[in-house]
């Protein structure tokens, strides 16, 4: 596929920008809480002229636990939160699939479907694009789609202090939260 002209940070929702309340699948505007620092970021990276693209794991639409219009509530009020911080998303994607209930599936991360589509629908350059994420599988697509490792950054909030070891192990970079790989992104252009 074609190289686009922009270039992106994809960021998993879940754990990486909002907390995820135990037990998971966050489906309940009311609940959705940026992490400290996250707004920040994200808006810094508005600024400093990236795409900043969600591609996020829905499991719990699979497995019957919400439904689509919920995950919608979700994301538009996570875009309310960042808009009181005059930051913004340019897209989001999600695949809504769990193994279990629907079998295997191209869009579920570490799969790339996702950010294939996001790279055809933005015009995103892939080769200087970014992604962040709380678990291994956030950014292992990175490798898959030809980016560097240190295009890879894994953040320890959420669930990435139980993926620190795998992703070390790789050559990933392990910081501490958004707002570091944001700092590393920007430092780096």
């Amino acid at each position: 596929m074609p190289e686009g002209k922009h270039r992106a940070v994809f960021l998993d929702r879940d754990g990486t920008i909002v907390d995820d309340p135990p037990p998971g699948f966050l489906h309940e505007p009311g609940k959705v809480r940026l992490l400290p620092g996250a707004a920040a970021a994200i808006r810094r990276l508005n600024q400093t002229g990236w795409l900043v693209v969600i591609v996020t794991n829905q499991s719990g639409i699979g497995r019957g636990l919400y439904d689509e219009a919920a995950y919608a509530a979700v994301q538009r009020r996570l875009a309310e939160l960042l808009a009181a911080h005059s930051a913004h998303i340019d897209a989001a994607y999600f695949c809504p699939h769990h193994p279990d209930a629907d079998g295997p599936c191209d869009c579920r991360k570490p799969g790339v479907k996702l950010f294939r589509d996001a790279q055809a629908a933005l015009g995103i350059d892939l080769r200087r694009s970014y992604w962040v994420g709380d678990r291994w599988r956030d950014v292992a697509p990175a490798r898959t789609l030809g980016a560097a490792a240190s295009q890879a950054i894994l953040v320890q909030t959420g669930s990435g202090a139980t993926d620190r070891v795998e992703a070390e192990a790789r050559g990933t970079t392990v910081v501490p939260d958004l707002s570091a790989a944001v700092d590393r992104i920007v430092q780096g252009e």
